[in-house]
């Protein structure tokens, strides 16, 4: 089913939903991470933390897929120009970071010969990424960490615009209810 103006298909409902725990889950997971001393501990959940990273990034393709072959939702009621280029540059950012954040957490372990575990398995190792781009890869992650948490604020901030001001539907919409025409 693709999406109408009256209701979003399931494979649009259940990747939004789907990513966005993923996504929070694992912001918060890694921060838990670097607040842990280096243990055998830290390293058995980082290697956790990186195969879930990779089966985000899959998730995250598949979504990016998706929109482009389904396009983005219409969006409901009436708002200012702004408002409406403020929402797809967000929408923009949300789906360039949850693709961006895997690849830079995949670049920087493989980079730094730890590998690219998968649930057990190593799937990539290579030892021969210089310090200092190994470091910004590092960086990068981090910084986009950040941007996705404020990203987020954003769009949990506008979502319940939607749901308390407005009350255009958005809401049900995204729960993958129909709403009246």
């Amino acid at each position: 089913m693709k999406d109408t103006r009256e209701q979003l298909s399931a494979m649009t409902v259940g990747l939004h939903w789907l990513i966005a725990a993923a996504i929070i889950g694992m912001l918060a997971f890694g921060l838990y991470i670097d607040s842990l001393e280096r243990s055998p501990e830290r390293t058995s959940l980082m290697d956790l933390h990186k195969s879930i990273g990779v089966t985000i990034l899959a998730l995250a393709c598949l979504r990016m897929l998706w929109r482009w072959r389904n396009g983005f939702p219409v969006l409901l009621g009436q708002a200012p120009r702004w408002q409406k280029a403020a929402a797809h540059a967000v929408h923009g950012l949300l789906l360039l970071a949850t693709v961006l954040m895997p690849l830079t957490g995949i670049l920087s372990s493989i980079g730094g010969g730890h590998g690219l575990p998968l649930f057990g398995l190593t799937l990539v190792a290579d030892d021969g990424v210089r310090q200092e781009t190994l470091h910004a890869i590092g960086e990068t992650h981090g910084a986009i960490a950040w941007i996705l948490i404020v990203l987020i604020g954003i769009h949990v901030a506008a979502a319940l615009k939607h749901q308390v001001i407005d009350r255009d539907g958005t809401m049900r919409r995204m729960w993958g209810w129909r709403i009246s025409g």
